[in-house]
């Protein structure tokens, strides 16, 4: 390598988007003056692995929405549905025809792939590692937790629920795949319940600031958009790709707070990092339409909430 080209050095966009600022500024921008609270935490749990991973039941977590075509467009195209949001704890068989999509204000909608659900839920890969035996099964059910801006809820109530289910189905590690920043934010605090309680876990996320910030055991980075932390669209080799590193993380983190960036690269142009939610490539008419859609979007929420938890 000559000295020329060892300087050549990446543009300087090029590093992980740093989410907690870019959208303290946006909301800030829009008129809201109480910034959002992110968890942070000093000490992680850890749970090392209680039997190697060909003897483990794998169980897989996510924040994404079983499809319901009562609710409106949820798919490529589709703008922000509230509607489509929920708000309790679910699971679902891994068997017959699992159709999940994305109903989260804060994906990148302008870059992310909403098509490829493999892109959000790598449960095909996964399957395919218990075909060859590299995990001893997976858990008959996936399941779901609600992305909440309460972390006392998550904490109190979605996290014993999601705990209760893997237990029932004898899950020994868990995967878990957030899509927006708040949804990062409550899988990383379900990473820390679960591996108090003994089942360790693997965070497959997009947002690294958020994740590290608040602190897990484990955590495989991928710098994607947001709403595509699992893998690239279309494309089975970094499925697996992507999977395999999170299976050798379960099985060789040394210590808590250890993070993997996955060696996939989104685009060959890391311009895509510029858009998510920055007011410098807004116009003025741009953020008052923007503030008043939040708004909007904020109390269709809230009745959806109280409709569907009476709080």
């Amino acid at each position: 390598m000559s000295k020329t080209s060892e300087l050549e050095f990446a543009p300087e966009q090029d590093q992980p988007v740093r989410y907690m600022e870019r959208t303290r500024s946006y909301y800030l921008g829009l008129g809201y003056e109480n910034p959002y609270v992110w968890a942070h935490y000093f000490d992680v749990p850890f749970a090392p692995l209680k039997k190697p991973l060909a003897q483990s039941v794998l169980g897989l977590i996510t924040t994404a929405v079983p499809y319901d075509s009562n609710k409106g467009p949820q798919g490529q195209g589709a703008p922000y549905n509230s509607t489509a949001k929920f708000y309790q704890s679910y699971q679902q068989s891994i068997e017959g025809k699992v159709d999940l999509r994305i109903a989260h204000v804060g994906i990148d909608r302008k870059n992310a792939n909403m098509e490829d659900s493999n892109c959000w839920f790598p449960l095909e890969a996964a399957k395919r590692a218990a075909a060859t035996g590299e995990v001893g099964a997976l858990s008959p059910n996936f399941y779901g937790l609600p992305t909440n801006r309460s972390q006392r809820h998550t904490l109190e109530i979605d996290a014993p629920r999601i705990l209760e289910m893997l237990q029932a189905d004898g899950v020994d590690i868990a995967v878990l795949i957030p899509n927006c920043p708040i949804c990062h934010q409550s899988q990383s605090l379900l990473a820390r319940y679960l591996e108090a309680a003994g089942i360790s876990t693997v965070v497959m996320g997009a947002a690294k600031d958020i994740v590290e910030y608040c602190g897990v055991p484990r955590f495989l980075f991928s710098d994607f958009p947001l709403g595509n932390a699992a893998a690239k669209p279309n494309d089975v080799a970094s499925q697996d790709l992507n999977f395999q590193l999170a299976l050798r993380l379960l099985e060789a983190a040394p210590a808590p707070r250890t993070t993997v960036q996955s060696p996939l690269r989104w685009s060959d142009d890391s311009a895509w990092k510029l858009d998510y939610s920055n007011l410098d490539r807004l116009s003025s008419q741009e953020i008052t339409r923007l503030r008043e859609e939040a708004e909007q979007t904020r109390i269709k929420a809230r009745e959806l909430r109280v409709k569907t938890l009476g709080a």
